[in-house]
């Protein structure tokens, strides 16, 4: 019986041997376009491969964020990076990071750590790869992705307007288009992805497919981040995009024998001493230590004399944000999806969903502060107080908050407008929520997509794809008919030339469109520029319309075309030639424009000279859904999935932005046939090449 129990011991031994030996690896294959499919048997494997992908495509950029979100960025590089160091340490982010992890469920410990193994190993294995003034920030770790989710949440989403720290604020914006089958010409829910971000830094996007047992996942997130933050699968997708929620708020408060006041009585400060470091011209290091202040209104940003500032922000206390993006990512049906969401961890940013069951849903996400009273107006300000009861301290829930699933209208759409008008006729009642969730008011860019998609009773996917790169400036078609009309036979002559140039304009902002740098300059030339009739909620498609001061007008107009003739030489210079997109040896004529005259396709630039402006900002990662029995996808990073210096990653799809198209998704294995440029499968802590 021992012999027998001993041979079937080793017969046991021998067949798990042989299933060990068989499990096929972790494989990484990169396709054409710098795109990492990765192929892994458990979760664990997925992120270590994630996290080495990341690393090999964005290496340096990865490095200079996580040292700048870890708040020593002044001594690692210099004096710089020293307001950043001190923000970081008043809003305490590194204790915050450190508490947060202790609340991490242990599927969002063992993402993390293996995405900072995965990054580490690449770093040891390839040295080379990597600007040696980035090493000292080696090697990253668990608490280097929280604190860069932290200095992405809180210093540049919820409280990016309160602490002033972004520059172009007001250009990071998004678009979201859902499509139920009742308005869709193949009777199939489609979706459009569409964030406007910055074109670097902390706001690139890193693209990736995801294979995990079968599991298809594919989509985006930003570089420094695992998973995916905008993505879909076999069964549905979602995108997010900037809502108009006031989670952030500043508060002036009254100082009073070395303290303040609160609620009629002195209140002491709360000090936290701390110290940063900063570099010098010669590589040695000071030390400034400094004190922080906080108080029942948040830490004190600005103090005088009499008064000081202070700045309470959500977005710090969502320790498993990652699970639930990646629990949307993992959900097969609406019902699993919303579960998801319910766990609110996400603290900013509109959920816009469509899925293969024909669902289209919209959400109004964030953490909302439950404010004591007030409406929208009376938070977005500087609010002087001394009152207790002016500090917030819960989120409205999940079932308080905004959301409209299956409309009758058959679409959904946001593009940074408040949840009101996800659909027209309004299908939310803003008079059921609290007056402070949102503004009620309508953008030019909201009214052009909201036109495009009402003027289509069956939108077929390649219309929902030119839909999605339309030019088109809404703000043309409110006053061009009178700036026109209002130029007649004694104006002068080249208010005569600018009539015959702007009559054959295509009110658009393509590559070849003529006219387009004239009347960017007569709106740059408008001061206080008054509509005929101003937006009405009761007429939002139609209002606002007409040019009240005719006479400003035409005097804003001349002068644009004396620049504009002086300058380019010909008052119908291509939109195209004046407009670039570039990165490295890269440089074509872009399209788009900023969002100052009611476009869909941001494209917000940085001047280079008096002739030439270069996309920065805008269209950054694409994707345009259909959901059938297979996913049919077409997506766009625009820059490209690679910032690293001599990847020919870096910029090697803005030939694509330059013609307004987008690639096919490679989401199914069979897809990669053909398209696959480097394998790389894991061997031990690293990948090779077979």
């Amino acid at each position: 019986m021992k012999r027998l129990l001993l041979a079937f011991t080793a017969l046991a031994f021998s067949v798990q041997t042989l299933d060990a030996q068989n499990v096929s690896p972790t494989k990484i294959e990169w396709d054409n376009w710098g795109v990492p499919h990765i192929t892994a048997k458990t979760e664990k494997e997925l992120f270590f491969a994630q996290g080495w992908a990341q690393m090999q495509a964005h290496a340096d950029l990865i490095l200079k964020l996580y040292g700048v979100s870890r708040g020593r960025a002044a001594e690692y590089w210099g004096a710089q990076y020293e307001g950043t160091d001190r923000a970081i340490r008043i809003l305490d982010l590194p204790r915050t990071a450190i508490a947060n992890a202790k609340l991490q469920k242990p599927e969002v410990q063992q993402m993390l750590n293996s995405f900072a193994a995965g990054m580490n190993a690449y770093a040891k294995a390839h040295p080379e790869a990597i600007d040696d003034k980035l090493k000292v920030v080696l090697p990253v770790s668990a608490y280097d992705i929280n604190m860069h989710s932290l200095f992405i949440f809180v210093t540049r989403f919820t409280g990016g307007g309160e602490l002033d720290q972004v520059s172009d604020w007001k250009e990071i914006g998004s678009n979201a288009i859902a499509i139920g089958p009742k308005r869709s010409a193949s009777g199939k829910a489609m979706l459009v992805q569409n964030p406007h971000l910055p074109w670097g830094g902390e706001f690139t996007w890193f693209e990736s497919g995801l294979n995990l047992n079968g599991k298809l996942i594919y989509g985006a997130n930003l570089v420094g981040m695992p998973g995916i933050g905008i993505g879909f699968n076999e069964y549905l997708g979602w995108t997010h995009t900037n809502n108009t929620l006031d989670n952030a708020d500043s508060f002036e408060i009254t100082l009073k024998d070395g303290g303040y006041l609160l609620d009629g009585k002195t209140e002491q400060f709360k000090v936290r001493p701390d110290t940063i470091k900063v570099k010098q011209a010669d590589g040695s290091l000071v030390t400034k230590p400094f004190s922080c202040y906080e108080t029942a209104f948040g830490p004190v940003f600005g103090s005088g004399k009499t008064k000081a500032i202070c700045v309470k922000l959500a977005g710090a206390d969502c320790p498993n944000a990652s699970l639930e993006w990646w629990r949307m990512a993992t959900a097969e049906n609406f019902n699993q999806f919303e579960a998801a969401v319910k766990m609110q961890q996400i603290p900013f940013w509109n959920i816009t969903y469509a899925d293969k069951q024909g669902n289209i849903f919209y959400l109004f996400n964030g953490e909302v502060p439950k404010r004591p009273h007030g409406g929208f107006g009376d938070w977005d300000k500087v609010i002087k107080t001394s009152s207790s009861k002016d500090i917030w301290q819960r989120y409205l829930t999940y079932d308080e908050l905004p959301k409209l699933k299956n409309p009758t209208t058959g679409w959904l759409q946001n593009t940074n407008d408040p949840p009101w008008t996800a659909t027209l006729p309004r299908e939310l009642d803003k008079q059921k929520y609290p007056a402070y969730i949102a503004p009620d008011d309508m953008s030019l860019r909201t009214q052009r997509s909201v036109r495009m998609l009402m003027e289509d009773k069956s939108i077929t996917y390649d219309e929902l794809l030119a839909y999605k790169h339309s030019t088109r400036l809404e703000l043309a078609d409110r006053v061009l008919e009178d700036l026109l009309g209002a130029i007649n036979p004694r104006s002068s002559t080249l208010l005569q030339e600018c009539k015959a140039v702007l009559s054959k304009w295509d009110r658009s902002a393509d590559n070849d469109s003529r006219g387009t740098i004239l009347f960017a300059n007569w709106v740059t030339n408008l001061n206080n520029f008054k509509y005929t009739v101003p937006w009405d909620r009761n007429d939002p498609m139609n209002t606002p319309k007409g040019i009240a001061d005719k006479a400003a007008a035409l005097t804003a107009l001349e002068k644009a075309a004396n620049y504009v003739k002086t300058t380019f030489g010909a008052l119908d210079t291509p939109w195209g030639d004046y407009l670039h997109v570039k990165r490295g040896n890269v440089d074509l004529p872009g399209n788009g424009a900023g969002d100052f005259a009611g476009i869909f396709r941001v494209a917000s630039t940085s001047r280079v000279g008096p002739t030439r402006a270069v996309v920065s900002s805008g269209d950054s990662y694409v994707g345009v859904l259909e959901f059938g029995d297979k996913v049919k996808a077409k997506v766009l990073v625009s820059y490209g999935n690679s910032s690293q210096k001599n990847s020919p990653h870096n910029g090697d799809q803005l030939k694509l932005f330059s013609k307004k198209e987008l690639r096919d998704a490679l989401i199914y294995p069979k897809d990669l046939i053909g398209k696959v440029a480097i394998t790389e499968i894991r061997k031990g802590d690293v990948f090779v090449q077979p």
